[in-house]
């Protein structure tokens, strides 16, 4: 094809603009280089001591047998050369090799006859003589991958996510009965359960990103993961309301949008369960069960709140149960099976901005509004406190 007049100042224009980009990106890899080769600008200062961390992941417990897998998170390789257990010098392997380069991994093994629920505390020590710990609170043979370990934890997941959000939908005839005080204070109360929600698991997306090194960044991750679902939710919420939807279909949204943010919150505690297990805590992750059914029961009358004026479909409830509760299951396979920190910050970030925005579109659509409207904003605010208030009592006695 030939080149027209008119198409050379465009593919000139095109040109320009390239090199404009490209130019300050080209400077700036000169600049670092110049910043290199002079050795930081002439200082040359080196670290009076070495940096070296390392984050543990998954442990694996077999009969006379330990396993801990590893991964460098410090600026340079590190070499492992001495291993303890319950401060007695133990031999050990390692796989590839005792040199572990930046954000490489390694697993050590240990043939070691442990007991069953002791506790141990496991040291590490590199060739700078820097020490690691890791623990395991209670011991227990870690359950491998099988057809009856899937079964297991999709078991735990039910236990966990869908039965206790079933309980709570039977909550459901009894909503229907409730004046509009009733029912203002009942969505008020479900706003406070998910803010609750929340709060808990940002918390917990922080701890687990403060033992995260360096390089994973834990606190911008769990930013990326709260701010980003947020703003995903804000934007379906919004395109559903722009496309003209009856109040009733207005509600079944919003009841779909709380059993979502219920689920990705559910999908983070089977995370937690799963981990429990992975590494080498199976005591805590039974308690942890136990926990979660007791407190999630809550949830499903969440969910029904919005429609309870509607007169649901069997089939509707069964779809908003497995939405809300059936993530647990998969939560607790990847949390038991594919133990990752930085994936778990990162999904419990995801399910606290996902209730954070259920809770913000609930007070914005079905509560302040009419609270203050009709003169109910007492109702209101004895909702919120009475909901959060729930799930810290239930804490109290179970955690």
């Amino acid at each position: 094809m030939a080149t027209t007049p008119d198409s050379l100042p465009a593919a000139r224009s095109g040109l320009e603009s390239a090199v404009r980009i490209l130019l300050p990106l080209l400077l700036l890899i000169g600049v670092i280089a110049l910043f290199v080769y002079s050795k930081g600008a002439g200082l040359n200062i080196s670290p009076a001591a070495p940096i070296e961390t390392v984050q543990f992941g998954r442990t694996i417990l077999r009969p006379g047998h330990i396993e801990l897998r590893l991964r460098n998170t410090s600026p340079q390789t590190i070499t492992i050369s001495q291993v303890s257990i319950n401060e007695a010098i133990w031999p050990f392997a390692i796989s590839p090799g005792p040199a572990i380069p930046r954000l490489g991994s390694a697993a050590v093994t240990l043939d070691y006859p442990w007991v069953e629920a002791e506790a141990y505390e496991i040291t590490l020590l590199s060739g700078n003589s820097i020490a690691f710990s890791a623990s395991i609170p209670v011991a227990t043979t870690t359950a491998g991958v099988s057809a009856r370990t899937l079964w297991s934890f999709s078991l735990i997941g039910v236990y966990v996510g869908i039965v206790p959000v079933v309980l709570g939908m039977f909550w459901l005839p009894v909503l229907a009965r409730l004046g509009p005080r009733g029912m203002t204070f009942l969505m008020s109360a479900t706003v406070g359960l998910l803010l609750y929600l929340g709060i808990d698991a940002t918390t917990e997306a922080l701890e687990i990103a403060g033992e995260l090194g360096a390089p994973f960044q834990g606190a911008g991750l769990v930013g990326i993961g709260i701010l980003g679902t947020i703003l995903l939710l804000d934007a379906v919420s919004r395109y559903q309301m722009g496309i003209g939807r009856s109040e009733a279909g207005q509600r079944m949204s919003l009841a779909m949008m709380i059993a979502v943010g219920i689920g990705l919150h559910n999908f983070g505690e089977g995370l937690a369960i799963g981990a429990a297990y992975a590494v080498g805590a199976a005591a805590l992750g039974t308690f942890l069960v136990i926990g979660f059914i007791i407190q999630n029961i809550t949830e499903g009358l969440g969910i029904v709140v919005p429609i309870s004026r509607d007169r649901p479909a069997l089939r509707t409830l069964a779809l908003l149960a497995l939405i809300g509760g059936a993530p647990a299951i998969a939560g607790a396979w990847i949390g038991g099976l594919l133990y990752s920190q930085p994936l778990s910050a990162l999904f419990l970030a995801i399910g606290a901005g996902a209730v954070f925005q259920v809770a913000y579109q609930i007070g914005r659509q079905m509560i302040w509004k009419g609270a203050v409207e009709r003169q109910r904003p007492w109702a209101a605010f004895a909702g919120v406190l009475a909901g959060m208030l729930t799930l810290y009592l239930t804490g109290l006695a179970i955690k």
